[in-house]
């Protein structure tokens, strides 16, 4: 789209260069494309890039493999491709080819990807260390196996063969971590995005439509922008809601009933995530209204624990301590709020432990990483510890409650569904966030839907 942000070929160039660095001159590492997955018989599903590879490369087209090999005279960055083929592209869309992988995309040298195996041969010898992703691909463990064995048959000419394998992912994972100003942009340009979507479904709907069709708004607004779901849209009305997953969308919506809508915009592989709950006819009963004061009160409460020096469950804990004094106060849990928290000791003869009495409305965590993975990478523990949010991280921060029937729910609160999530960014101050240009207050969610 005009005007829309992009990665420059320079970043692109300067995080090859820090993997370099950190491999270390005796080392080699690898890294394969995603493949054209097929959806049933003769129909692909649309190709997406493995994201890894993509933050790397840049590089969007399906059979590749990126080979980083430090010190190396003749290119440190080797990228093996698809080569033009005109016949083939007639069916499949154009190809960069071996000449337009170096014009275009910062490689050292390029060749045919059926010369993989040659070349890995070449390229492996004398290198004692190789980082890839161990146990990632089954077929690609084999190829790399097949290439160390040519190797070691070549040892009494004096070939040396590696002899230390090592996971590609730590090292890239916590690359990825960190979020540069350019990986902001993208995802704040997103979340834009994702915000308008969220904003026309609430002022689409209206009892009587499908859930589908509200789902195919909120879809229209991505494609508008240029953009793609960043994830199977959740759209569950009524007791749908209840249903952390629900992706099947297919059911009419009722008068009375709370719409949970999670769904997010990808912006060249950069995604948004965001949920917004709100009342099928534009107005929140007294029941919904109380239980989502107490989601909206708890949201709060775990952003403003989003700021560097806190760890990373800090939010996750302000926002089960809010719930469940929520929770209390509305008589859907008695106790001492310290002690509902707590998970109870696990059983000394060995029988299933049992769970925290809140989790029987909030079942999952507050949030997890947001980057060119929805669920992102990164480690949420170093050395067994939370690890400290530090600027440049993003997460999600969405915490719920879900009011299934039960015998100990009194019945006006049941098929209550209701998550409140948004895509906060650590600086340096605190925090930001990004998909602020939705509403979420009571008064504002009824306004708008009156419009």
């Amino acid at each position: 789209m005009k005007n829309a942000p992009t990665i420059p070929a320079s970043e692109f160039a300067e995080r090859r260069q820090r993997l370099l660095k950190a491999l270390g001159i005796n080392a080699i590492a690898i890294i394969q494309s995603a493949h054209v997955v097929i959806r049933n018989r003769d129909a692909d599903f649309p190709f997406r890039q493995d994201s890894d590879f993509l933050y790397l490369t840049g590089f969007n087209e399906p059979n590749a493999v990126a080979v980083f090999i430090p010190g190396r005279a003749e290119g440190e960055y080797v990228l093996f491709c698809q080569a033009k083929d005109p016949a083939m592209e007639r069916w499949t869309g154009k190809r960069a080819g071996v000449e337009g992988v170096i014009k275009d995309y910062g490689v050292d040298q390029a060749f045919k990807i059926e010369e993989l195996d040659q070349q890995m041969v070449k390229l492996l010898s004398g290198r004692s260390e190789v980082y890839y992703r161990i146990g990632f691909e089954t077929e690609f463990d084999l190829k790399v196996l097949s290439w160390l064995n040519v190797l070691r048959r070549q040892a009494r000419n004096g070939v040396a063969a590696p002899h230390t394998f090592k996971v590609l992912d730590a090292l890239v994972h916590e690359m990825r971590l960190f979020k540069s100003p350019a990986e902001v942009e993208m995802m704040r340009y997103a979340a834009q995005t994702a915000a308008r979507a969220h904003t026309k479904a609430m002022q689409t709907c209206r009892p009587g439509l499908c859930e589908f069709e509200v789902q195919a708004e909120i879809e229209r607004e991505f494609r508008q922008d240029g953009m793609e779901p960043s994830y199977t849209s959740i759209v569950g009305g009524g007791e749908n809601a209840c249903i952390l997953h629900y992706v099947e969308n297919r059911s009419a919506l009722k008068a009375g009933d709370l719409l949970l809508i999670d769904a997010g915009s990808e912006h060249q592989g950069y995604a948004s995530d965001i949920t917004r709950s709100f009342p099928v006819s534009g107005r929140f009963s007294h029941e919904q209204a109380q239980l989502y004061q107490v989601v909206l009160e708890a949201q709060k409460a775990a952003i403003a624990a989003v700021k560097p020096g806190n760890n990373w469950d800090a939010p996750h804990q302000a926002a089960v301590r809010s719930l469940t004094t929520g929770l209390v106060k509305l008589g859907l849990s008695q106790g001492e709020v310290d002690e509902l928290i707590k998970d109870p000791p696990k059983p000394e003869d060995g029988s299933a432990a049992q769970e925290a009495p809140y989790r029987q409305f909030y079942m999952h965590k507050t949030g997890h990483w947001l980057g060119l993975d929805v669920h992102d990478v990164g480690d949420y523990k170093l050395k067994g510890e939370w690890r400290t949010l530090e600027p440049g991280m993003v997460l999600t921060v969405e915490p719920g409650l879900y009011i299934s029937p039960a015998e100990n729910v009194d019945p006006k609160w049941w098929n209550i569904g209701i998550r409140i999530e948004d895509d906060v960014l650590v600086t340096t101050e605190g925090c930001e966030v990004l998909t602020a240009g939705v509403v979420k207050e009571i008064v504002d969610i009824e306004a708008l839907m009156a419009q």
